[in-house]
């Protein structure tokens, strides 16, 4: 509906301006002044007022002078307020809001013939997934399922770094140390089991005498080599750790939760031939030259060449992403990589590699995010000292359960709820606090964990917005039964709190636009805020159970609209909605 409302406003406006004989590319349709009762505002004075030679309010006047808002299904007047025209809905808006919004998948746009790949995480499988890398798998997750909200065939990748240097070394050092050489493995699980392996190989490079160290460096070139060579034993080597290394990080992901539609491996592009075309299409550009034993690519608007060919013939990463990205062009409309701000130069130089390959790299659009730390300090998977997201997990999970059973006695709603209640409740606002914290903020501002923060139910927080939904499940389980929505009258609610508990549900599709069209979830965890605020003062102000007749049938009408609308916010996010806390 809002989004119906918004073209009705954009037609009757366009038409004012050309009665006018004015025009402008922006239509300035936003959000109204506070206190303004409308659903939306024009500021489009300010951009024709050097045209017309006169002040914004005179020009706000003669465009609202101009405007005919009959025969619109949503639009019915427009107010002034200084320089803004503000539009204000017909009642069929609100009526046809409540009964949309009581539809299970209200907010999801129209679907759209547009293909998008997601590729996030993708940390090396080198050893569990940490704290400081865990904002990838939440931001892409959430992108994606932003994205799929919004219309689009969305697929879900995992780049598998399975042919570099670290792989070559876990390969060796797995098949070289003993179990009785190596720590207890802090999980019962094959990533932290095989993690011991890799630490410890890098520890035997560091510290190892120089003869020692010679020949592990052979055997760590002989399995690039093979890589390179398309030997398939190497591969089978090297995919005795890469395997069970992916299911142990997959099982940390899995309780995000996060998952995905394919494990697309590097090595694919090795073995199929499409890195060795890319190899001879990059010497055969003027950009390539070879220079300190190496082809480079020597790139416009990059200070630093592309190395994408060492001398003893062995690729690079970027080399290898350079196919990947290639065959996603091939079949998909667009690819959307999350990334760590320290990979920006790499995916630059990228993104120079495939325009100059002759790629629409218009189809490639990258989100950059900074670490996620914790007070404790700094992390490292190949040190062997870093958190890791199954500790953070575990961590907020036992503290959610601390809280969930502090508030038992002071809980309002009457129902019993057992062990296994409190379990799930304490895992669900647990792993939502995780979630809903790192992902309610820009990527690009780095973050530091705290846990008073996340699992404050009284702040703007995960808890605080899930209890709103466990707010209206009890109001409904109560009442025993909700209305048919789509034969309430919403001209029922007319208190300031039920309206603006109303107009926040209805931008909630244009939420999702937005969050899709800029690949920021984050609003999405802006607008859960916003409507908890709203919910909470309706609920404080307009009591629902006892009030009586139609006003009653509208209040409980509205109480599940908003229970949908929240519930579909936070799935969004990946947070789980409870519906008893």
């Amino acid at each position: 509906m809002f989004l119906s409302l918004r073209d009705d406003v954009a037609a009757a406006l366009s038409d004012a301006l050309s009665a006018l004989d004015v025009s402008t590319a922006d239509l300035g349709i936003e959000d109204p002044p506070e206190n303004v009762d409308a659903a939306l505002a024009s500021s489009v004075a300010f951009r024709l007022a050097a045209e017309r030679g006169a002040p914004p309010p005179q020009i706000a006047e003669e465009v609202a002078d101009a405007l005919d808002t009959t025969g619109y299904d949503y639009l019915d007047r427009v107010s002034l307020a200084g320089p803004y025209v503000n539009f204000h809905p017909t009642e069929a808006y609100y009526d046809d809001t409540l009964a949309a919004a009581g539809e299970e998948g209200y907010g999801r746009l129209d679907p759209k013939d547009e293909s998008v790949v997601v590729e996030h995480t993708s940390a090396n499988p080198t050893g569990p997934v940490h704290v400081g890398r865990a904002r990838n798998p939440i931001i892409g997750d959430a992108i994606a399922n932003v994205l799929d909200f919004a219309g689009y065939d969305v697929t879900r990748h995992y780049y598998v770094n399975d042919a570099g240097r670290q792989m070559a070394v876990f390969t060796w050092a797995y098949e070289t140390f003993d179990e009785a050489d190596l720590p207890e493995p802090e999980r019962p699980r094959a990533d932290y089991d095989l993690v011991r392996y890799y630490r410890k190989g890098n520890e035997f490079l560091e510290s190892a005498p120089e003869a020692e160290r010679e020949a592990a460096e052979d055997e760590i070139r002989a399995i690039l080599q093979g890589l390179e060579d398309g030997d398939e034993t190497t591969f089978e080597r090297v995919n005795e750790v890469v395997e069970p290394m992916l299911d142990g990080m997959s099982a940390s992901l899995e309780r995000l939760p996060v998952t995905y539609d394919e494990f697309v491996r590097e090595t694919r592009f090795m073995r199929d031939g499409s890195m060795d075309e890319i190899v001879d299409r990059l010497q055969d550009t003027e950009n390539a030259v070879y220079e300190e034993d190496a082809w480079q690519l020597d790139l416009p608007n990059f200070e630093k060449k592309l190395v994408f060919l060492r001398s003893d013939g062995t690729s690079l990463y970027t080399t290898r992403d350079l196919a990947h990205h290639e065959w996603k062009f091939a079949n998909f409309d667009r690819a959307v990589t999350v990334l760590g701000e320290d990979h920006k130069l790499q995916a630059e130089q990228l993104r120079g590699a495939l325009d100059l390959l002759g790629n629409d790299t218009d189809q490639l659009e990258s989100v950059y995010y900074s670490w996620v730390n914790l007070p404790e300090g700094g992390m490292s998977t190949r040190a062997g000292t870093g958190v890791d997201l199954d500790d953070l997990l575990d961590e907020s999970i036992d503290r959610a359960r601390e809280e969930v059973e502090s508030r038992l006695e002071s809980r309002i709603r009457d129902d019993d709820l057992t062990e296994d209640d409190v379990e799930r409740i304490a895992r669900q606002v647990g792993l939502g606090a995780v979630r809903y914290d790192i992902v309610s903020k820009q990527p690009t501002k780095a973050i530091t964990f705290e846990w008073d923060r996340a699992l404050d139910f009284e702040a703007q927080s995960a808890p605080y917005v899930q209890y709103v939904h466990a707010r209206t499940c009890g109001i409904l389980d109560e009442a025993e039964g909700v209305p048919a929505l789509d034969g309430v009258d919403a001209s029922t609610l007319t208190t300031p709190e039920e309206r603006a508990l109303l107009d926040v549900i209805a931008r909630f599709p244009a939420v999702v636009e937005n969050a899709a069209d800029e690949l920021a979830p984050h609003v999405i965890a802006t607008y859960t805020r916003k409507f908890a605020e709203q919910f909470n003062a309706f609920y404080r102000e307009c009591p629902v159970l006892d009030a009586e007749g139609e006003t009653r049938t509208a209040r409980l009408a509205l109480v599940a609209a908003a229970r949908t609308t929240v519930a579909n916010a936070l799935a969004l996010l990946g947070v789980a909605a409870p519906e008893s806390m």
